[in-house]
């Protein structure tokens, strides 16, 4: 039987559910007033702020890059402006398709193709990306009549940089180079991230690397106010961006490019510095590169023609390359003996042509010897066997001790990336280099081979002619170094780099006078005698001839190695010799003897630097084309 129900009752049910109903609504609006609290009054300032960045967009206004001349105003690296076709990947649909159809309006190369690749795989796909650099007025005229068809694709202007000079002073400048993965991260870790918006470029090498916060300048910024599709409706402000300083270098371009052609296609590094302040005149290392071919992004053929180049264009031999530096090592090791009382100026010794160690006859290279020799003498004609003598009499120890003072061994503080060790030897350094016990032991005919700059001895050309320049300075050593002020872009000021003196050497101005007067000696009567042959200062010198492999006893003949096998030239110089403005020191590599290769250079070098002598084939003014920076204010 079904059971009936009343009124009344269907009304008590429906007042039941209506009651439900009405609680869920209220809570459902309770929750959204809570919801709207929550946003608009607790969360106000972030939402706030979100909206505003939606309305208004950040533009980074990249600066310009500072110029980097020579201590005359020769400019060096300099920015020029040209317009970019970039593509965003991200926003293209067909990149091959898009790539064929733009290269019917532009000239595409191969090699633009590849390094868009390149630049792919190392950004992010909603970044533009360059497909085409620096476009003609004609290549700008067709894109923009045609750019409707290309979407996620635009025309930018850009400052690009340029090295007028090319090759030349390659190594010291550097160059920049697209931002990577590795430079962000450096960035970031040095909290420069917002400065460096906008920017795609960065020192990779040389003083563009050193001296990259303070060439970069300051990114300045636009605040556009733009609508729901991001397009710009007004700007609202602007802080314009600061350029970077200009660096203005110790370096004589003219005096580096008078070595850069001495030295021809031979291999090899010359340091010139100022004795009293440290001050680097002129560094070169051969063969060099064209620093323009890494601004856009190398292409691989270029890169492989310079990775594997067995000259090694790419490396900065100058302070990269360690060599054992022969003789030019004698004067340091005269200079040590007088220091430490082995040797007094009135010593005199019988040179039969050998030294006698350990069983080993260690060989002069003149047969018979050189007969009496003193301090003065060993030098001018670079007899082996006085330092033979003199090498086992001071000990390794005492040998390490006195040169380490003059920087042998240690990096100098330049303001170059990339600087080498080199080596002193010792028997700590011995038992740091091997592993195996019985590598570890140092022993005495090792020191012989030190004592002519042979052995384990292997130093860069910088620190042999920063050593030079502390011996002529009367043993104050300065810390080389390239920049001479940096001049602020806004105001023209100058903040000078001061001369650092790293240390005084306790010498006798004596023992100084003695070794400065035998250095003289060699470019007068001694090895040194031909190269500087009617020259009309006065000149201290030395030559070396560094062994590249060990002879076994057998006789050297120059012509019957392969070139490579060859000895290594060294000249070191300084002049004028009662009060040295320039030291020097030449390295060419298998040049053999230092006389023969490395002296004549030196010669050129020093003529010019103080005669104002220019070898023939070199203009006598500043090299056509090339712009002070008084100049370049247009390009700038």
């Amino acid at each position: 039987m079904t059971a009936v129900r009343t009124p009344e009752q269907d009304l008590a049910r429906f007042r039941a559910r209506l009651a439900v109903a009405g609680v869920v609504v209220f809570v459902c609006f309770g929750l959204l007033v809570a919801r709207f609290f929550y946003l608009q009054v607790v969360r106000y300032d972030y939402y706030s702020t979100r909206a505003e960045d939606n309305r208004i967009s950040l533009v980074p206004i990249v600066p310009n890059r500072g110029l980097i001349t020579d201590r005359n105003g020769t400019v060096l690296a300099r920015n020029y402006s040209a317009y970019t076709l970039e593509i965003t990947p991200s926003k293209v649909a067909d990149l091959d398709a898009t790539i064929e159809a733009l290269s019917q309006l532009v000239d595409i190369q191969p090699k633009d193709r590849r390094r868009l690749k390149k630049l792919m795989d190392e950004s992010k796909s909603f970044e533009s990306l360059p497909i085409r650099n620096r476009l003609s007025d004609e290549e700008v005229a067709r894109f923009i009549a045609q750019r409707y068809r290309f979407p996620g694709v635009e025309l930018k202007a850009r400052l690009f940089r340029d090295y007028p000079m090319g090759s030349f002073a390659s190594h010291v400048i550097g160059y920049i180079g697209r931002i990577n993965d590795k430079d962000l991260a450096r960035i970031e870790e040095s909290d420069e991230a917002a400065n460096y918006r906008g920017t795609d470029h960065i020192g990779k090498s040389g003083l563009e690397k050193s001296y990259e916060t303070a060439l970069h300048g300051l990114t300045g910024f636009e605040e556009v106010e733009v609508d729901s599709g991001g397009r710009a409706v007004r700007l609202l402000r602007r802080t314009p961006a600061v350029p970077g300083n200009n660096v203005v270098l110790t370096l004589d371009l003219k005096l580096q490019e008078i070595v850069e052609k001495a030295f021809g296609n031979r291999r090899g590094a010359l340091v010139a510095i100022e004795p009293a302040t440290g001050g680097v005149l002129a560094m070169v290392s051969t063969p060099t590169f064209d620093p323009n071919l890494f601004v856009d992004g190398i292409a691989p053929p270029d890169w492989d023609q310079l990775n594997t180049n067995p000259d090694k264009p790419l490396l900065n031999r100058a302070i990269y390359s360690a060599y054992p530096p022969g003789s030019t090592f004698k004067p340091f090791m005269a200079l040590g003996a007088l220091t430490t009382g082995k040797r007094t100026p009135g010593y005199v010794m019988g040179d039969p042509g050998y030294f006698n160690y350990g069983g080993h006859r260690f060989m002069d290279d003149k047969v018979g010897g050189h007969g009496s020799v003193d301090i003065y003498k060993s030098i001018v004609v670079s007899c082996n066997t006085f330092y033979y003598v003199l090498a086992n009499d001071m000990g390794i120890d005492a040998i390490a001790n006195f040169l380490r003072p003059f920087g042998f061994g240690q990096r100098s503080g330049i303001d170059l990336p990339g600087e080498a060790t080199g080596v002193l030897p010792s028997p700590e350094w011995k038992k740091q280099r091997f592993k195996r016990p019985e590598q570890q032991k140092w022993f005495g005919g090792e020191t012989i081979s030190v004592g002519i700059g042979q052995g384990y001895n292997a130093y860069t050309p910088l620190q042999v002619a920063s050593a030079l320049g502390a011996l002529v300075n009367d043993g104050v050593l300065y810390r080389p170094h390239l920049a001479r002020y940096v001049v602020d872009a806004k105001t023209g000021a100058r903040r000078t780099i001061e001369p650092q003196p790293l240390r005084t050497i306790p010498l006798k101005q004596a023992h100084i006078d003695l070794i400065k007067r035998a250095m003289v000696g060699v470019n007068k009567a001694g090895t040194g005698a031909r190269a500087f042959a009617g020259a009309p200062y006065e000149v201290g010198g030395k030559t070396g001839t560094a062994q590249v492999f060990s002879l076994k006893g057998a006789k050297y003949v120059e012509g019957r190695l392969a070139e490579r096998l060859r000895d290594h030239s060294w000249f070191i110089a300084f002049a004028p010799a009662d009060k040295p403005k320039i030291a020097l020191a030449v390295l060419v590599e298998n040049g053999g003897f230092g006389a023969q290769s490395a002296a004549p250079i030196a010669r050129q070098a020093l003529d010019y630097y103080l005669l104002g002598k220019v070898p023939a084939g070199i203009a006598p003014e500043d090299p056509a084309g090339v712009e002070s920076a008084d100049d370049e204010e247009h390009a700038h």
